[in-house]
């Protein structure tokens, strides 16, 4: 059964030229419509699978975008169904315009225990670029006002922008403190205003910060457990997790994918995917996809190579249905002899040099 769950919030204070996430600017009857139709799809999902919950993770969007009355409300519709908070964790993106201090008092009592702040750069021109509203100052200061609350915190930073300071972005957020810090490197997806614009990200800028990052962030004890996520021991995304590691996971809200136990057809599972809001509200059925054993076997060992726990080959072939290792032994075999992959017992990790050309591993084992 999912003992993870994921709200879609697309509802943003302004839209950034790089985001390509389902969202918009909030509308009061929009949002009103929006809560109307949740309670209905957390009912039905509720009573398809009871939980209890693990994690919940707020994201969007912007879902600290929402008034505390509408965080409330959501609240509500949880209690009555699965049960809340999530017994581990329960994250809400924030925006670090859309709380002060006394915010954080409700959040807090609300019963969120997690922070995902994004905060991007520390760097005034960068921001920006970004066409975020928030100014560097502003960005730290809401990290330190979330650490003083009490909260878990992550902060997320972007890299490989035109003009950047990357030392100078993580030294100022490790200094915060921050136990949690997720880099990624400003990407151009279709159609957002960045790729219209024609931006290019400097292949080059984006390798010297890749090595950068592992060089600085292990200096405050931040350690790399995935890519692109670096935590202290003990202060790793319990949630995030569950994706990368093949779990099942439901997903409400317009837009949202789940992982969930059972397939028409047979095969491990299915993902579903939600429409996007307008077909949402109106109740529209979700794409299903099945998930096979080959399927399954490619999705982890994509997400959790990525991983420094990496991949257990055993519980893998377990789960998909597949002799993994028969299936896989060249790809196996070639990689590890070139010290890309390396094997704790039945546990497959990828290495340093392993990581850095993990694109070529995914697609080598695609083909």
């Amino acid at each position: 059964m999912p003992r993870a769950l994921y709200l879609h919030v697309p509802f943003c204070p302004s839209i950034c030229p790089y985001c390509d996430f389902h969202k918009m600017k909030r509308q009061e009857g929009l949002v009103a419509a929006y809560l109307r139709r949740l309670k209905q799809e957390a009912a039905a999902s509720y009573e398809a699978f009871p939980g209890p919950l693990d994690t919940i993770y707020f994201g969007g969007g912007t879902p600290s975008h929402l008034t505390d009355a509408e965080l409330a409300a959501i609240v509500a519709i949880f209690t009555r169904t699965w049960g809340w908070p999530g017994r581990l964790e329960t994250t809400l993106e924030a925006d670090p315009l859309t709380f002060d201090a006394a915010r954080l008092k409700t959040l807090k009592a609300l019963g969120f225990s997690r922070l995902s702040i994004g905060v991007q750069s520390s760097q005034e021109a960068v921001l920006r670029f970004l066409g975020r509203q928030h100014s560097g100052r502003e960005g730290l200061e809401a990290v330190f006002m979330a650490l003083a609350a009490g909260f878990a915190v992550s902060a997320d930073l972007i890299t490989a922008v035109p003009g950047q300071d990357v030392l100078r972005d993580l030294r100022a957020l490790a200094q915060t403190g921050v136990p949690h810090l997720s880099v990624y490197s400003l990407t151009i997806e279709p159609y957002t205003p960045f790729a219209l614009r024609g931006i290019r990200v400097d292949p080059d800028q984006d390798a010297d910060a890749y090595l950068l990052v592992q060089e600085i962030l292990p200096e405050y004890g931040l350690r790399r457990y995935e890519v692109s996520n670096h935590a202290r021991p003990g202060c790793e995304s319990r949630h995030n997790q569950v994706y990368w590691h093949g779990e099942f996971f439901l997903g409400l809200g317009p837009s949202a994918a789940s992982f969930l136990p059972r397939c028409l057809g047979g095969g491990v599972g299915e993902r579903r995917i939600n429409p996007p809001i307008k077909g949402w509200l109106r109740g529209d059925l979700p794409e299903i996809v099945a998930v096979g054993g080959r399927r399954y076997l490619e999705d982890v060992l994509m997400t959790g190579l990525r991983t420094r726990r990496g991949v257990d080959l055993a519980a893998l072939s377990a789960k998909s249905g597949l002799e993994v290792e028969v299936l896989l032994q060249d790809w196996l075999a070639r990689y590890s002899q070139l010290g890309w992959l390396t094997r704790q017992g039945p546990v497959l990790q990828a290495t340093p040099a392993g990581l850095i050309r993990l694109n070529r591993l995914v697609q080598e084992l695609l083909a």
